[in-house]
């Protein structure tokens, strides 16, 4: 017990329901944590602990944070790996007897954030769910800040690791029964583990979870049918994010199910060698093959572009239409730049109609979606003139949603206050009590004064004033020596030793418009702005569909972009399983070279004569670099990006392995030669003929004739496997 008082016994049952996170009571403007929490979150939040009464001449501790500034606190929570519970006030103080009533209105997980400033822009925040079955594994992965949500099954323990590394989630949730199963999976560095409810996982609960959500009879029109554990997990993840939020997550529109082998397979191990998304020194992502093509000028482009680069294409008419689109936009300059200054003011709308569909959406975020959206004709306009066919698509794709800022337009404030509750969030001429409200707000004082002047000439007192009190309100106030020009219909309130006063049906009567005016002006915008705010959370799978036309258009753009500044060039696609690259470049070395001298290189394979090369040299000549080139110009390729030649022809790889470099993990035991073994040995499982191979010194650690017979016969062995 941490007290006896009603509001400790209100938090204790509170609290009693949230066992496993940091509960945030709200009072008044803080919210508070009491006990245990109260002792946890300020250490971590470097917050000073004090203590409050809890009857009986007990205290318990306690620590608080301003409930305007919460959301910094909570990050650092966050990133603790804690979860935090939503407690607010859900009753109004003035309306209520004794203790207010309080409810959690959310529970804030690494997985479930929404907040802005806790999310990195130009990157998802995934909350993944992990099922295990006989032969298989089911896998789905939302990101609840942007409406994305995916969902597979995968065979091998292997490729579902790569997969949860691909996504990089900040929270997995498993069942209690697969845990066992799972374990090397709970070892991955950073990952929050959170075992949900038994139901939950579940095939009749997850497939009826499924459908409710969508709005579809069966599982076919998900086209998940056939997929039972992706059924589960989805459903499972599914329900995961409706208890957090205690809401349905209307900004998840589609449920995307997709297959391993439908784009380029790139395991862990390839893209941190190949340093994909992000330096492997730095850890950033400016020093990446990603921060090297990405110019995109909005988040929507920014999270889109980095997933078109861990998942480079395969199909050759895929890659030709985004090779046309990027060309177009390339020899264009003026209708690049154009496009680029056009979607540059573009807010994040997938993240703004997530707040809204949790009703969490400010005024300030409703305004950045009006002005966001007040571009879009123009961009469609602009579109029009375009002459490849994908761009001519994005073109009709693109809905002006034209209904929408007129709402916004003709309803919302230009500058309205961060709180809803503050008022001057409605625009004048939108609601005509409103515009009545503000009128008495704005005039009550001039109406009293005016009220004054006409009692003075119609009584013929000159001395009579209208004051105001807390206890009477507005009153008239007659000296003694004036009481007999008193009218009849005045009547007495007070006496006072040199003065009487009183009032008046039509004093009374203004002073209920005055004074009830402001508060009533208040919770009127308010009612409005959630009205407006409901009717936005209608359109959002439009708003959504939106969304995607521009981030894609970012993309291309940024792809034309980096092919100018970097001086790419377009690529050419053969079916013959050549590669033919004259000139070729390491796009991250020579932008890390700051215009000094690259060196270029050759290179020509085929299926046929010349499917194997041996690069040798003295140490720090360039042939890691040389290798790795290789492998980035054949997945820029893919993506639909120029590439650093001054000319090339590839043939499309299904995979890209890449053994880079030396790298031990003691943690687990592994020597640099046993980590080594454990790459070569996935190369050799699951190369294909169309697979792309960068071994780069295979046998170090070993003896010199050690070393070399290692590598000759992983050499002839993979050389013959794949024919």
């Amino acid at each position: 017990m941490l007290g006896e008082t009603p509001m400790m016994l209100q938090y204790q049952e509170i609290k009693s329901q949230y066992r496993d996170a940091i509960l945030f009571y709200r009072l008044g403007d803080f919210y508070e944590m009491f006990g245990p929490d109260a002792l946890l979150a300020s250490k971590i939040l470097e917050i000073a602990l004090t203590s409050r009464e809890a009857g009986k001449g007990n205290r318990v501790p306690m620590c608080g944070v301003p409930y305007h500034s919460a959301e910094n606190y909570i990050a650092k929570l966050l990133n603790k790996g804690y979860k935090v519970a939503i407690c607010e006030q859900v009753e109004d103080p003035k309306e209520c007897k004794g203790i207010v009533k309080r409810e959690v209105i959310r529970i804030i997980t690494p997985g479930t954030v929404l907040e802005n400033n806790i999310l990195e822009e130009k990157s998802n925040n995934f909350l993944v769910a992990v099922v295990c079955g006989k032969n298989a594994f089911g896998l789905a992965a939302v990101d609840i800040s942007t409406g994305d949500f995916f969902a597979t099954e995968i065979e091998k323990k292997q490729s579902l690791l790569n997969e949860l590394l691909r996504y990089n989630p900040a929270e997995c949730i498993i069942s209690h029964k697969d845990r066992h199963d799972l374990e090397e999976i709970l070892k991955l560095d950073g990952l929050l583990i959170t075992e949900h409810l038994d139901y939950a996982f579940e095939f009749p609960y997850c497939e009826k979870i499924l459908l409710d959500h969508f709005k579809v009879n069966s599982l076919q029109g998900l086209g998940c049918e056939q997929l039972p554990l992706a059924v589960v997990a989805s459903g499972a993840v599914l329900d995961y994010l409706i208890i957090n939020h205690k809401t349905q997550p209307k900004n998840i529109a589609r449920l995307k199910i997709y297959h391993l082998r439908d784009s380029m397979f790139l395991d862990y191990t390839t893209k941190r060698n190949l340093e994909l998304i992000q330096s492997l020194h730095t850890q950033e992502r400016k020093d990446s093959l990603l921060g090297i093509i990405d110019f995109t000028v909005t988040a929507l482009g920014g999270r889109m572009l980095k997933s078109w680069v861990e998942q480079p294409l395969i199909k050759k008419e895929q890659i030709e239409t985004r090779l046309d689109t990027t060309a177009e936009l390339y020899n264009k300059h003026d209708f690049r730049k154009k496009i680029r200054n056009l979607l540059n003011p573009i807010y994040d709308l997938e993240r703004i109609t997530a707040r809204v569909s949790f009703g969490s959406a400010t005024a300030k975020d409703l305004l950045s979606l009006k002005n966001s959206l007040e571009l879009l004709p123009e961009i469609k306009r602009a579109l029009s003139s375009g002459q490849t066919p994908f761009l001519l698509e994005l073109m009709e794709r693109l809905d002006p949603l034209d209904d929408i800022f007129l709402l916004l337009e003709k309803s919302l404030e230009p500058d309205p206050p961060f709180s809803l509750r503050e008022g001057n969030l409605i625009k004048e001429g939108f609601n005509q009590e409103v515009d009545r409200l503000r009128s008495i707000t704005k005039n009550g004082k001039q109406w009293i004064l005016d009220l004054e002047q006409k009692e003075k000439e119609k009584t013929g007192i000159k001395s009579l004033k209208i004051g105001f009190n807390k206890v009477f309100g507005y009153y008239l106030e007659i000296t003694k020596s004036n009481l007999h020009l008193t009218p009849e219909y005045y009547i007495r309130k007070q006496t006072l030793a040199n003065a009487e006063r009183f009032i008046t049906p039509e004093l009374k009567e203004l002073e209920a418009q005055v004074l009830g005016a402001d508060e009533k002006l208040k919770e009127l915008e308010y009612q409005i702005f959630i009205s407006i705010r409901e009717k936005v959370k209608e359109h959002i799978p439009r708003i959504l569909k939106t969304a995607k036309v521009l981030g894609e258009l970012d993309c291309f753009a940024s792809l034309a972009e980096a092919a100018v500044m970097n001086n790419f060039v377009r690529p050419e696609i053969n079916e013959e399983g050549k590669f033919e690259l004259i000139k070729c470049r390491h796009p991250v070395v020579e932008a890390k070279l700051e215009g000094k001298w690259f060196i270029p290189n050759d290179l020509y394979l085929d299926s046929e004569r010349q499917r194997f090369l041996i690069i040798t040299g003295p140490n720090m000549a360039g042939k890691s670099t040389y290798c790795r080139s290789i492998a980035l110009t054949s997945i820029l390729m893919q993506i639909g990006s120029f590439v650093p030649c001054e000319k090339a022809n590839l043939s499309i790889v299904d995979r890209v392995f890449a053994r880079i470099g030396a790298s031990d993990d003691l943690s687990t035991g592994q020597s640099t030669f046993m980590v080594e073994m454990n790459e070569v040995a996935n190369i050799v499982n699951n190369a294909t003929q169309n697979s792309l191979i960068i071994l780069d010194e295979v046998g170090r650690g070993t003896s010199t004739y050690d070393g070399l017979s290692i590598a000759w016969s992983l050499t002839e062995y993979i050389n013959n496997k794949i024919k």
